[in-house]
């Protein structure tokens, strides 16, 4: 198995209890690792995962879903 990560870049306002549940919805994503939003950079998400199961596109179109403009940023 193995593990890639990249960054996503969401709109700097977003409150924290968004993060917080995004956060949340995207850690349950079947093949996802960990996501978390960064303590110095509020507006990027670190998502790893396993690309043998999920996409970066499909945890991408989820928070697109979701209404948050989102970009992906590679590490």
């Amino acid at each position: 198995m193995s593990i890639v990560d990249f960054m996503l870049h969401l709109k700097p306002e977003l409150p924290w209890y968004e993060r917080i549940q995004l956060e949340s919805e995207i850690g349950d994503m079947d093949g996802v690792m960990s996501a978390h939003f960064s303590l110095r950079y509020p507006h990027l998400m670190a998502v790893a995962y396993n690309p043998d199961v999920i996409s970066s596109g499909a945890v991408l179109q989820h928070v697109s879903q979701r209404g948050f403009p989102a970009q992906k940023v590679g590490l």
